[in-house]
C-alpha cells in the first residue's frame, strides 16, 4: 500500500490505449508476429525523413563544444528564434524567440501549460473524443476536465459549449487534428469558440485561454484548410512535437508557442520556463533541438499515410462500417457494429485485431484504429474485419 491512492486510482483508470498495446506484446508472443494486426498504437512507422539524419549525423561527425551541457531552462535561442521565424512566415504574426519554449514533447509542453495556469478546481473544456492522457494532465495540476462532446461529424458545436462556460472556466482545449477522429475543426467552429471565450471573459472577468494541441497538424489531406488557431483569440497558446510530422516521438522534442497579441504573455512564457524546470524538464534535449532548428518544415511522406488513408477508408465502406473519412492525423474512428463498443472490440481481439474502444476516448459506440502501421498489418486487419462484419450479417 506504499503508492498514493491518486495514482493507483490513475494505474486503474490508465488509458485504453495502452492496455492494448501491452495485450498486443503478449498476443504476438503467443501467436506469432505475423498472426497479430495490432492497429492500437499511434505510433509512427515511418521513420524520419533523409535531412534529419544528415543533420544528426553532422552534428556527430562534427561536435560542437558544450554540446550535450545545460542550456537556458526556455532552450537554445538559436532554436527558439528559428521556430519563431518559421511560426511568422506560416502565420504572419510578429514571432519572436522570447514567445518559444522548447519543451519535452506536447506532451511535456501541456503539462508545463496546466501547471503555469490552474488554480486548483479551475475548469479545461475538452471535446470528446479526446486523447485520454488529457484527464491526467488536467489533474495532475489541480484542474477538472469538462467534457463536451461533438456533432456527428466530430466538429465542435459552439451551442453545446456554451453550457459549460462558467467562472471557473480557464481554457478550451483544442486538438485538431484530432485524436482519434483525424477530424480538423472548421473556421466556423474555431471562430465562434473565440467568440464565446471572449464573452465569458468580460462576463465573468477572468481570462481564458485557447489552448491548441496540434502534434498532427502537418497531417493534413486533400489540401483540406488547416485553420491557423491564434486568429481566433488573442489569449491563445499551441503545445506541439516533431514527434508525428519527422517520426521523433521517441526523442521527446517540442514546443510552445505563446500568441504575440497574448496580454500577459510576458509573465506567461516566465511561468512556462519555471514549470518546465521545476517539473524535472529541465530544458528539451539539447541534441534534437539542434536537430529540428535547422529542418523545421521537412516532413515524412504525406502521401504515403494518405494511400493509407484512402485504403482504409475505402474498404470500410465497403465492408459496412459507418465512418467519417478522416481529414488529417493518421487515425480512423469508425461505428462499431454493435451498441457495446468494448463488447466488439474483444470480438476483433478473437480475430486477433487490436483497436481501441470508443469508450475510451470519451465516445462509446465507435472504434479507434491506427493506420500508421506496416501495409501487410493493414491488409490482414482488413481480411479480419471482413470475417467479423461478415459473421454479423449471417449471424
Amino acid at each position: 500500500m506504499g503508492i498514493s491512492s491518486k495514482v493507483r486510482h490513475g494505474m486503474q483508470q490508465q488509458s485504453w490505449v495502452r492496455r492494448m498495446f501491452e495485450l498486443g506484446l503478449e498476443m504476438k508472443q503467443r501467436f506469432g508476429d505475423d498472426q497479430v494486426f495490432d492497429l492500437s498504437l499511434g505510433n509512427p512507422v515511418l521513420e524520419p525523413p533523409p535531412a534529419f539524419i544528415e543533420k544528426l549525423r553532422e552534428l556527430l561527425d562534427n561536435p560542437l563544444p558544450g554540446m550535450h551541457r545545460y542550456m537556458p531552462n526556455a532552450g537554445y535561442p538559436e532554436t527558439r528564434s528559428a521556430v519563431a521565424d518559421h511560426l511568422s512566415r506560416k502565420t504572419n504574426l510578429p514571432f519572436a524567440l522570447d514567445q518559444i519554449v522548447m519543451t519535452c514533447g506536447a506532451g511535456g509542453a501541456l503539462n508545463v501549460i496546466f501547471k503555469s495556469i490552474l488554480e486548483p478546481e479551475d475548469e479545461v473544456i475538452v471535446f470528446t473524443p479526446y486523447f485520454p492522457e488529457y484527464q491526467f494532465y488536467i489533474e495532475n495540476h489541480g484542474g477538472v476536465m469538462q467534457l463536451v462532446p461533438t456533432n456527428d461529424q466530430f466538429q465542435p458545436d459552439p451551442a453545446t459549449v456554451e453550457p459549460f462556460l462558467n467562472q471557473k472556466t480557464r481554457a478550451i482545449l483544442v486538438n485538431s487534428p484530432n485524436n482519434p477522429s483525424g477530424a480538423v475543426y472548421s473556421t466556423n467552429v474555431l471562430s465562434e469558440l473565440g467568440k464565446l471565450i471572449a464573452q465569458t471573459e468580460s462576463r465573468f472577468g477572468r481570462q481564458i485561454y485557447l489552448i491548441g494541441d496540434e502534434p498532427y497538424a502537418q497531417l493534413i489531406y486533400d489540401k483540406h484548410p488547416f485553420p491557423i488557431l491564434y486568429q481566433f483569440h488573442p489569449s491563445t497558446i499551441v503545445a506541439t512535437s516533431f514527434s508525428k510530422d519527422l517520426s521523433l516521438p521517441g526523442e521527446r522534442i517540442g514546443y510552445i508557442a505563446v500568441s504575440p497579441e497574448c496580454p500577459d504573455g510576458k509573465e506567461l512564457v516566465d511561468a512556462f520556463v519555471f514549470c518546465n524546470r521545476v517539473l524535472g524538464f529541465v530544458n528539451a534535449p539539447a541534441l534534437m533541438q539542434r536537430v529540428v532548428r535547422s529542418i523545421l518544415g521537412a516532413s515524412v511522406d504525406l502521401n504515403w499515410y494518405q494511400i493509407q488513408r484512402d485504403r482504409l477508408s475505402s474498404e470500410l465502406e465497403n465492408i459496412g462500417y459507418p465512418l467519417v473519412k478522416p481529414q488529417g492525423a493518421f487515425y480512423a474512428f469508425p461505428q462499431s457494429l454493435v451498441e457495446d463498443d468494448v463488447a466488439f472490440v474483444q470480438e476483433l481481439l478473437e480475430a486477433r485485431v487490436l483497436v481501441t474502444p470508443g469508450t475510451g476516448f470519451g465516445r462509446p459506440g465507435h472504434f479507434r484504429i491506427s493506420y500508421s502501421v506496416p501495409e501487410k498489418v493493414l491488409e490482414g486487419a482488413l481480411e479480419r474485419l471482413h470475417q467479423v462484419a461478415d459473421a454479423h450479417r449471417n449471424g
